[in-house]
């Protein structure tokens, strides 16, 4: 009896198990950016990341991000709307597996400074081999940023090496002329004292 009831018991977690395998296909995306500090004119490193959490393959996976206009941001490395045909599985496929995830990387460079309001990506995909129906989601919102002038960047972070030069400069004056002074007196002193050893 017992058996039957474990032999029961693995037979309905094993159906549990397969149930959850056939769940459509759920992205979770995440869009970060890396950099500590944002200075207009620098490089801004933004990255995606596309996670399937539900049990079967996204297909026709696409992501879309109209966050950064012309206007304000040049494109340096990378488009910013890109559909996935083969991140680690055959390219015939053009999907992302259940449990799989994938980065990617864009490089812009903000055009001027001030606060900018980073907005979310779309991405789109079919959540299941036959459905008809796109599934639409949105990454998440890195929110709000200040974008550094390159003036401010500069003069907080600097070597400073024309001013520290300029210093040292200044300085030479009020060590040298001390000294000089010195330095005659001690040969002067030094050139008595040995006139009169000699007598």
């Amino acid at each position: 009896m017992r058996l039957v009831w474990a032999l029961g018991s693995w037979l309905v977690l094993a159906c549990l198990s397969l149930a959850d395998d056939v769940s459509p296909a759920r992205l979770l995306v995440a869009k970060r950016l890396l950099n500590n500090m944002l200075v207009e004119g620098k490089d801004l490193l933004v990255q995606y990341g596309l996670y399937n959490v539900g049990g079967q393959a996204g297909l026709d996976v696409r992501l879309i991000d109209l966050g950064f206009p012309p206007d304000d941001f040049e494109h340096v490395v990378g488009e910013h709307s890109v559909r996935f045909t083969a991140w680690m599985w055959p390219s015939t496929l053009k999907a992302a597996f259940s449990g799989g995830n994938v980065t990617y990387n864009v490089v812009v460079r903000p055009r001027s400074y001030g606060y900018y309001n980073f907005t979310a990506a779309q991405v789109t995909y079919l959540p299941t081999e036959e459905s008809t129906q796109i599934q639409v989601g949105y990454s998440s919102h890195p929110g709000q940023y200040g974008i550094l002038s390159s003036k401010d960047y500069e003069r907080r972070y600097s070597p400073h090496v024309m001013d520290w030069g300029a210093f040292a400069l200044m300085c030479i004056p009020t060590l040298a002329i001390p000294y000089l002074l010195f330095y005659k007196s001690a040969s002067k002193y030094q050139a008595l004292m040995k006139h009169s050893k000699r007598q």
